[in-house]
């Protein structure tokens, strides 16, 4: 297959109680693996078998819904499970928080910022921020849109994701949408952001 269901780097029950070990199992052996799947049976047989997931969302207007919808889902949550981490959390130190304070003015603007961003997604979708022209962006998109994709109006280089599909939450925060976004802040892996930070910089 053309693409794997990347293992996670860190138990199930790792970001408990911030997020629960029966989402965790169900969201990356269910939902990550029914996208990785379907995203092989899409392509299957086709040039795109060869190419990175970057490449194939670059020019996802001229793709199918299914390569769209599976790929999306795919990228998104390989970024996803490597921006939390066990004993994570607090203000970002290094490049990221100063750019952060640069891009924001502070580190709690940001972040009201992003939790507005995340709540305020109708229905599907996800929260970002985004290296654009080489300054930090807050935004959200629909479904499992992203901002490597062409279609999208959020545009930029991911380096933090939120998911807030009702499957990322449901299990333990029901409807409270807002409880999960504000614990999400104590699991964020600002060591991986920055890595992404400067790879997005090059």
């Amino acid at each position: 297959m053309a693409f794997e269901l990347p293992k996670l780097p860190y138990a199930f029950n790792a970001l408990e109680p911030y997020i629960d070990a029966g989402t965790m199992e169900v969201h990356h052996g269910k939902h990550h693996a029914g996208y990785t799947n379907n995203l092989n049976g899409a392509i299957q047989g086709s040039s795109l078998e060869a190419m990175p997931i970057e490449a194939i969302l670059k020019d996802v207007s001229k793709l199918s819904p299914a390569v769209r919808n599976n790929g999306g889902g795919f990228y998104n949550h390989n970024l996803f499970w490597t921006v939390m981490a066990p004993n994570a959390g607090g203000e970002p130190q290094g490049e990221v928080g100063k750019l952060i304070n640069k891009s924001f003015g502070s580190f709690s603007e940001f972040k009201e910022k992003f939790s507005t961003a995340a709540a305020s997604r109708f229905g599907s979708g996800w929260a970002w921020l985004v290296v654009n022209d080489g300054k930090l962006v807050v935004g959200s998109t629909p479904n499992q849109d992203n901002p490597l994709m062409d279609i999208s109006e959020l545009k930029g280089s991911p380096i933090l994701a939120l998911d807030v599909w009702e499957h990322a939450y449901y299990l333990k925060y029901q409807n409270r949408r807002p409880e999960y976004i504000g614990n999400f802040f104590n699991v964020i892996n600002w060591a991986q952001v920055e890595k992404n930070l400067n790879s997005a910089l090059g």
